[in-house]
């Protein structure tokens, strides 16, 4: 499979090697690394750049700000797919609610790929061609240094997005009764040595409806993970499984209960991170997700012509 692979050159997140795993497993990749303006203008980069036809797949992970702006050029794009990582803001109050759902709406044949398992479904649901390929980590950065964790309660990450305002909310909340460590690092091996000097690892991914990156990274890193429990069958998908591989909660109080709990028990918490650490290693991996990508790619796309637009999307979109 020939794959042109278009990608957002600024990005806080650090994913080279999951783009490298999905070329590698995809056979033949061009990966293109796009500036903001570039992203801004896909009609004339395309033009100036890119022979479609050459490409038996296209796949972009670009902004989705930008994106959604030129979904008219976008839809003329043969063979397309979209990796997507923020799709569950489709259904949360923010600016971006029900705008995934809209564009996808306009080109119906293109494959979504989208980190979250229910917002996999609800995409499912409206008849967008959405597959599930879960966030993950990068196992070549992010290892378990197995030193001793001076941190007993920490979170490391952003709390400054709008959609992080409950997340934000909890754990300054959680933080006047506990002492815990709420902070920010550079991305890389500052990241990594921080995570590790943390033993238990509070996550507060409310209202998502998804697990982010931070939990998959924290477990690889041997914390013991709390995480918010998002419902509806995201769990299981994933195989995490309460007080085995993972510390679940839905609430403070029930937060505090099993911190408590795993304090009294060390051992058990042991256990816990270990076979959060072997979960996430096995199948959440950047290898791992990069080879399922490739899979989901080298599918049948669904054909355009099977779509014809209405009057009303010929005329307003």
């Amino acid at each position: 499979m020939k794959l042109l692979f278009l990608v957002q050159k600024e990005q806080r997140v650090i994913l080279d090697r999951f783009y490298d795993s999905i070329g590698r497993h995809a056979g033949e990749c061009d990966i293109r690394w796009l500036d903001s303006a570039e992203q801004a203008d896909l009609k004339r980069y395309f033009r100036e750049q890119v022979n479609p036809g050459h490409y038996d797949r296209i796949l972009f992970f670009l902004r989705f700000k930008k994106e959604m702006r030129q979904w008219r050029f976008i839809r003329t794009l043969p063979n397309l797919a979209i990796l997507e990582h923020d799709a569950y803001q489709n259904y949360i109050p923010n600016k971006y609610a029900g705008k995934y759902a809209r564009h996808y709406h306009r080109m119906p044949w293109v494959r979504v790929l989208s980190s979250g398992a229910h917002v996999t479904q609800r995409l499912q649901q409206e008849n967008i061609d959405a597959v599930f390929i879960p966030k993950g980590y990068d196992q070549a950065l992010i290892q378990n240094q197995h030193k001793p964790r001076t941190i007993e309660l920490g979170f490391v990450g952003s709390l400054k997005s709008g959609v992080y305002q409950q997340r934000k909310a909890f754990l300054e909340s959680l933080a006047e009764t506990e002492k815990m460590e709420i902070v920010r690092t550079k991305s890389g091996q500052d990241y990594v040595d921080k995570l590790n000097s943390i033993r238990f690892f509070i996550s507060a991914d409310i209202g998502m409806g998804e697990y982010m990156i931070k939990n998959f990274e924290a477990m690889a890193a041997g914390c013991v993970l709390f995480g918010w429990r998002q419902g509806n069958g995201e769990e299981e998908t994933l195989g995490f499984h309460d007080m085995e591989n993972i510390v679940l909660y839905s609430s403070m109080e029930e937060c505090r209960e099993k911190i408590r709990q795993l304090r009294a028990d060390p051992a058990l918490a042991d256990r816990i991170a270990l076979a959060g650490q072997t979960l996430v290693e096995q199948q959440y991996s950047f290898d791992v997700l990069g080879r399922k990508t490739a899979e989901a790619l080298q599918a049948p796309l669904r054909r355009p012509e099977d779509f014809p637009l209405t009057v009303w999307q010929r005329l307003f979109g």
